[in-house]
């Protein structure tokens, strides 16, 4: 047996790798600061990996591989990290990931937010999304949001995760955390059912489909702030991608809903740093304004990213000027700035002109 489960785990945490990767064929991989490091180990073989999968996994997942070839769960280690688990079948053998969920919430300045974000969290209703691809940290930004309402407003916070990452206990406020699979069947069933069970505050793991997406825009109009996650990257695209999932029939009806209920849009991307080890997020901010809400309901959301360039004194950013911004510092390389933009060739007439001024 090339490693114990235990040794695997300390060494991710001491590490402060991201992840963990188990795969027969190959020894033990961690990403770490975004790339991936194989461990000083022999490559595991197809019983190592059973081994392993079976320290952590309950019977009932067990059955779940068997069945469907595949399970999530998250699970504490000891009191040092949680992690989000993905077992799963590969050319008939068990494969794993093991995400690290970091005990420590940080504030939003830690995370880089603009301290303007703050005020979303004192809304009385609304919708805020935060997006972004996979990895990109939108779940700690979110958990670091519940903190600070947990600690400083007396809510009822209702959280409908897949699975549950951050265990938050109970502040000032009363935190009800809900696990698909476990606690309820989905999240629209469990987004219906919050509303019996007097939240304030509720967190959407991640809008899926219609159902879902229908709910959270209903709560969000019915008195709650509904925060939710989506794949997406920029306000205007988050917007087109939840109208586009209605039926056209309902899209005018969606876009009006919408145009009330949003109160801002959170893009974020996790960058390899350039000065340091680590990473760094950049992040696009749109809050809602009377203008953006009339672009909104007009269909007009290709207008949306220059009402954000305008928006500074709202404390709004593109997701273009705050890369700038972080590649000015030294940051993030060349490389990331002009990939990662959403317009790479304005940023490079920009920086172009800007040479051009410096002779």
């Amino acid at each position: 047996m090339p490693a114990h489960m235990d040794e695997l785990l300390a060494i991710i945490v001491e590490e402060g790798g991201s992840d963990l990767h188990l795969r027969v064929g190959v020894p033990p991989v961690i990403r770490l600061h975004g790339r991936l490091v194989p461990l000083d180990l022999p490559a595991l073989e197809p019983e190592d990996t059973e081994t392993l999968m079976k320290a952590i996994t309950s019977e009932a997942h067990i059955q779940k591989v068997r069945e469907q070839g595949g399970t999530d769960f998250g699970f504490a280690y000891e009191d040092k990290a949680r992690f989000r688990v993905s077992v799963f079948k590969e050319r008939g053998n068990h494969g794993l990931v093991l995400r690290q969920i970091p005990n420590k919430l940080l504030s939003l300045e830690q995370i880089g937010l603009p301290p303007s974000t703050k005020d979303l969290l004192y809304k009385p209703r609304g919708l805020v999304l935060v997006t972004g691809p996979t990895g990109s940290g939108k779940t700690t930004t979110l958990a670091s949001m519940l903190d600070i309402i947990n600690t400083e407003r007396d809510c009822h916070i209702i959280t409908i995760e897949d699975p549950i990452e951050y265990y938050h206990r109970h502040k000032k406020s009363i935190v009800t955390q809900r696990e698909i699979g476990v606690d309820v069947t989905n999240f629209a069933e469990a987004l219906r059912r919050g509303l019996r069970q007097d939240p304030d505050v509720i967190l959407v793991g991640e809008m899926r489909d219609l159902e879902t997406m229908e709910a959270a825009i209903t709560a969000a109009e019915t008195g709650h702030l509904v925060f939710a996650t989506l794949h997406t990257t920029g306000a205007a695209r988050t917007v087109d991608r939840i109208v586009d999932a209605f039926p056209t029939s309902q899209q005018e009806q969606i876009r009006t809903q919408l145009a009330s209920s949003i109160v801002a849009v959170i893009s974020q991307l996790l960058l390899v740093r350039a000065d340091t080890k680590g990473r760094i997020a950049a992040f696009e901010i749109m809050i809602s304004t009377p203008s953006i809400q009339a672009l909104i309901r007009d269909n007009k959301t290709f207008r949306i990213t220059s009402d954000i360039q305008t928006g500074a004194k709202f404390g709004m950013v593109t997701l273009d000027s705050n890369l700038m911004s972080l590649y000015e510092k030294g940051y993030i390389t060349y490389g990331d700035l002009i990939t990662k933009a959403q317009d790479p060739q304005s940023i490079v007439a920009k920086l172009q002109g800007e040479d051009g001024r410096k002779h």
